[in-house]
C-alpha cells in the first residue's frame, strides 16, 4: 500500500505523490520500486484519485473520516487486503530500497512478530549515534488489524502508537538515505537540482535486476563499485619531474607541431622524386649540405641535391631522401642513385607527423609515465595539470594481531595485510595514511573509522566484515554513511563491505576487505584497486587477461568466480602454460609471493583440463 492520503500541510497542501519529480511524479517512482517486491500494489489516496489511478494501480480512499493520516491508510489496506501480509510505503519517499520487503518478512517470519519495520542508524549533533525507526516502512500481518481498530477506536493516531499491543520487529538498514522524504517544495526543487551530482549507493543498486548483497557475482559488485565512486575534482600544476606517476587533469595540448618542418629521416641526399629514372641510374649535383638544426637558404633545382643530415630540414622542392649507404656512387659534388633503389617520398618525415599543433598530446585521465615525461618535454611545457593525490588510509582489525617486533602470545599472528596493502597502495602512487591496527571494540573502531574518513577520501579495513564477525563492526560502519555488506561470489574473498561514510562534515569511500591474506589481495586488485584508479581520475581500462595452456587439471565448481594462483611461462613449442601454486587456502600467503599471476576462471566456468585455454592475469605492474 502506497500511502498517499495525507494533506500535504508542509508542501503547501499540494498532493505530494503526484508532484513532477526525475521525469515522474514521486509516487510513480515509489511505484516502480515497490512493484517487483510484492504481489500486487494499492495506492491510498483521498483526493485526485483518477491521476492516481492512472499510475495503473487501484485506488482506495480512507475508510476512517475526519482522520488523514498513515494510519487510516494502513487500516484500509488491511481491511482490503488479499493476502496475509501488507507493506506499507510512503509516496514522498521514492529512494526505498530494492530489498525493503524480503528483508522485512525474513524479520517477521523469523521473530513471529506481527509487524516488522525498517530501523536505521543516525547520528545527532553531538555526534551521537541513535536507532532511528521508520514505522511507515512496515510490514504486517491481516490479523493484526483488530487491534489497529481498536487503538483508532479510542482515538489514537500516532504511526507507531499502537505497537505496544502487538509483537514488532526492527529491521536494520544500512542505508538511511534510501529512507528519506521529500516534505517541502524546496526539498524537491533541491532533489531536482541534485539529480546530475554523485549517484547514491541506493540509487546504483536500485537499477539492477535480481541484486542480491548476500548472492552478489563478481561483475555485479564491479559494475556497482563503477557507477558508485567518483573522482577527487582537486587539481594542481607541478613540475614536469613530479608528474611521474600522477594523473593529467586535462588534455595536454600541442603548442607546436611535431616535427616543426619536413625533414630527412636518414643521413643523405635530398632532392625532388620525379627526377628520378627506372630504367637507368640518376646522377645528380650536390649544391651544399644540409644539417639538423641550422638554417639553409639552399633551393635544388632540376639535376640538382643537396647533402642532407638527420633531422634536417627539407629545402624547397626536395620530398625524397636517399641514405648515404644506397648511393650508387659519390663523388665531391655529384651523386649517382641506381634505378629502383628509391621511390618519390621515401625518407622524409612530414611537419606535424607525431603532433600537429592545436592536437591533443596526451589525454585527460592518462597516468604520466617515462616515456611521456619525454613527449611532455618535446613540446616545451614546463608544467603540468594534475589531479591532487589520492589519500588513502588503511587499518587491520583484530585482537589476535601483533606488529613486527611485538611477543606473539598463543593465538596471535604477526599483521602481515598492512604490509600487503602498504605495497600495492604505493604501487598505486597515493598518499598513504597507516593506522596500525585497531582492536575488537565498538570505541576503538568508530574512533579510527572516523579518523580515517576525516584524514583520506578512501579508507580501507582487512578483517571484521565475515559472517562470524562481531554485530557492531556492521552496525558502526552502516551508522557512519551508505554501506552495503556483501557475500561475494568468488574464492577467495567472499565477505567484503563497500559504501560511503561521513564524519564531521567528511567523507570517504570504504573498502572492507575479508581478514585472510590472500583474500586482502584478490579483493584489492579486482576491487578496490579499480575503485581507486577512478578516485584518481585515471582512464584504467579493464583488466588486461591473457590466455594460457594449463599445465594440470583445475578443479572448479560452476556458480562461482575463481582466483587461483599461478606460475606462468613459456615452453618449449613458444607457447604460454600456466600451472597452479599448490594449495589454494586463502591464508596461505607463500603461494602469493611464487605466483607471478592470477588464473580467472568465471562463475560460469566448470573443472579444467589439462591444456585447456585459462584466462591469466599478470601480476607484473600490479604488484
Amino acid at each position: 500500500m502506497i500511502l498517499a492520503g495525507g494533506r500535504g500541510t508542509r508542501m503547501g497542501r499540494v498532493d505530494k505523490g503526484l508532484q513532477p519529480f526525475r521525469g515522474a511524479t514521486l509516487a510513480a517512482h515509489v511505484l516502480r520500486r515497490l512493484a517487483p517486491q510484492v504481489h500486487v500494489v494499492a495506492i491510498n489516496a483521498n483526493r485526485n484519485q483518477e491521476a492516481y489511478a492512472a499510475l495503473g494501480a487501484p485506488v482506495l480512499p480512507d475508510e476512517l473520516t475526519g482522520f488523514e493520516g498513515p494510519l487510516a491508510g494502513l487500516q484500509t489496506g488491511l481491511r482490503h487486503c488479499a493476502t496475509d501480509l501488507l507493506v506499507t510505503a510512503p509516496c514522498d519517499s521514492p529512494f526505498l530500497p530494492p530489498d525493503l520487503v524480503q528483508r522485512l518478512r525474513d524479520a517477521l517470519v523469523t521473530q513471529q512478530a506481527d509487524l516488522a519495520l525498517a530501523v536505521t542508524m543516525e547520528t545527532d549533533e553531538a555526534g551521537v549515534a541513535h536507532k532511528q525507526p521508520h514505522p511507515v516502512f512496515s510490514l504486517v500481518r491481516k490479523s493484526a488489524l483488530p487491534r489497529l481498530d481498536a487503538y483508532l477506536a479510542e482515538g489514537g493516531r500516532r504511526m507507531d502508537g499502537w505497537h505496544k499491543s502487538i509483537k514488532v520487529a526492527e529491521v536494520l538498514f544500512n542505508d538511511a538515505a534510501a529512507f528519506r522524504n521529500i516534505n517541502t517544495l524546496a526539498e524537491l526543487q533541491q532533489e531536482e537540482q541534485a539529480r546530475d551530482a554523485a549517484p547514491t549507493l541506493q540509487d546504483v543498486v536500485s537499477c539492477l535486476s535480481g541484486y542480491d548483497p548476500h548472492a552478489v557475482p563478481v561483475s555485479q559488485a564491479q559494475h556497482i563499485i563503477r557507477e558508485f565512486v567518483q573522482p577527487v575534482r582537486a587539481v594542481e600544476k607541478v613540475a614536469l619531474r613530479a608528474a611521474l606517476g600522477r594523473v593529467l587533469a586535462a588534455d595536454l595540448v600541442s603548442p607546436i607541431s611535431v616535427p616543426a618542418h619536413d625533414n630527412s629521416a636518414m643521413d643523405g641526399f635530398a632532392f625532388a622524386g620525379d627526377q628520378l629514372d627506372g630504367e637507368h641510374p640518376t646522377t645528380l649535383q650536390v649544391i651544399g649540405a644540409v644539417y639538423a638544426g641550422r638554417p639553409s637558404d639552399l633551393r635544388p633545382q632540376a639535376g640538382e641535391c643537396v647533402r642532407i643530415m638527420t633531422g634536417g630540414v627539407m629545402p624547397p622542392g626536395c620530398d625524397t631522401v636517399l641514405p648515404q649507404e644506397l648511393a650508387a656512387g659519390i663523388t665531391d659534388d655529384h651523386v649517382t642513385i641506381a634505378p629502383r633503389t628509391v621511390k618519390t617520398g621515401d625518407n622524409r618525415r612530414f611537419k606535424g607527423e607525431d603532433l600537429m599543433e592545436g592536437s591533443p598530446a596526451l589525454k585527460a585521465g592518462k597516468i604520466v609515465r617515462p616515456a611521456d615525461l619525454g613527449l611532455i618535454a618535446s613540446l616545451g611545457i614546463a608544467e603540468v595539470p594534475v589531479r591532487r593525490k589520492l589519500r588513502v588510509a588503511f587499518f587491520s582489525t583484530g585482537d589476535e594481531l601483533r606488529s613486527i617486533g611485538e611477543p606473539l602470545a598463543p593465538g596471535c599472528v604477526y599483521d602481515s595485510n598492512r604490509y600487503t596493502l602498504h605495497g600495492m597502495l604505493t604501487r598505486l602512487g597515493v598518499e598513504l595514511v597507516d593506522m596500525g591496527i585497531v582492536k575488537d571494540d565498538p570505541a576503538s573502531l568508530e574512533a579510527a573509522l572516523r579518523d580515517a574518513c576525516e584524514s583520506a577520501d578512501a579508507v580501507i579495513t582487512s578483517g571484521g566484515v565475515s559472517v562470524g564477525a562481531a554485530d557492531y563492526t556492521k552496525q558502526i560502519m552502516a551508522t557512519l554513511g551508505d554501506v552495503t555488506f556483501w557475500t561475494i561470489g568468488m574464492r577467495p574473498g567472499r565477505p567484503m563491505a563497500f559504501g560511503k561514510i561521513h564524519s564531521n562534515g567528511h567523507s570517504a569511500f570504504l573498502f572492507g576487505l575479508p581478514g585472510n591474506p590472500v583474500a586482502v589481495m584478490v579483493t584489492f586488485y579486482f576491487f578496490a584497486r579499480h575503485a581507486l584508479l577512478r578516485m584518481m581520475g585515471a582512464s584504467a581500462s579493464d583488466d588486461l587477461l591473457v590466455q594460457a595452456r594449463s599445465f594440470g587439471p583445475i578443479r572448479k565448481k560452476p556458480g562461482r568466480t575463481e582466483y587461483q594462483r599461478g606460475i606462468l611461462t613459456v615452453n618449449a613449442d613458444g607457447a604460454r602454460e600456466v600451472r597452479i601454486t599448490g594449495s589454494q587456502g586463502s591464508g596461505i600467503l607463500r603461494s602469493m609471493a611464487e605466483a607471478n599471476c592470477m588464473v580467472v576462471l568465471p562463475d560460469h566456468q566448470g573443472n579444467v583440463a589439462a591444456g585447456d585455454l585459462v584466462d591469466v592475469l599478470l601480476f607484473e605492474g600490479l604488484i
